[in-house]
């Protein structure tokens, strides 16, 4: 895939295991998603808070909080994100294009050599404390606002086939 910028996705990224939207309010989304769409119950997690320890956003330490929400269709993960606090990748998403589909989720199987590779720059990044590391790559030129490249760890694997099992 090329584009008229030249940023090319050269990588074998994975499978896409989600696509998520970034919304001012998580529970309106939820409900339209829901229905014609099709998503199953939502388990919500307020509050979750990324840390400067953790987060990076535009190569500087972020601090800030947002409510997620997940479902699935088939198996396809659904994530609600309203930010709360702080600045990050989802404020400035709003700012600049308003409530909408923020990105894909892509899991390599190697996410540091996918993370090396990616000819797309890194916008934001973390690590849940082990459970997950992802990665957001400005994908606009290509037509996503976002590509995530992420790994899972054993216990948010874990805890997501049980958002899948709540959702069916």
């Amino acid at each position: 895939m090329s584009s008229e910028r030249g940023a090319t996705l050269t990588i074998e990224y994975g499978p896409v295991t989600q696509i998520a939207w970034v919304t001012a309010d998580i529970e309106a989304t939820e409900k339209l998603l829901s229905g014609p769409v099709g998503a199953g119950k939502w388990t919500r997690l307020p509050d979750t808070v990324f840390g400067p320890e953790t987060t990076v956003f535009r190569g500087a330490p972020a601090d800030f909080t947002a409510h997620v929400s997940l479902s699935y269709i088939a198996d396809l993960q659904v994530e609600l994100i309203q930010p709360v606090r702080g600045i990050s990748i989802y404020t400035e998403f709003l700012d600049r294009c308003g409530p909408g589909l923020h990105h894909v989720c892509f899991e390599p199987a190697d996410f540091d050599a996918a993370l090396a590779e990616a000819d797309l720059e890194v916008i934001q990044s973390g690590d849940m404390h082990g459970a997950m590391r992802f990665a957001y790559l400005d994908g606009a030129a290509a037509g996503v606002p976002y590509i995530e490249i992420a790994e899972i760890g054993r216990a948010m694997r874990a805890f997501y086939e049980h958002v899948k099992a709540r959702a069916h």
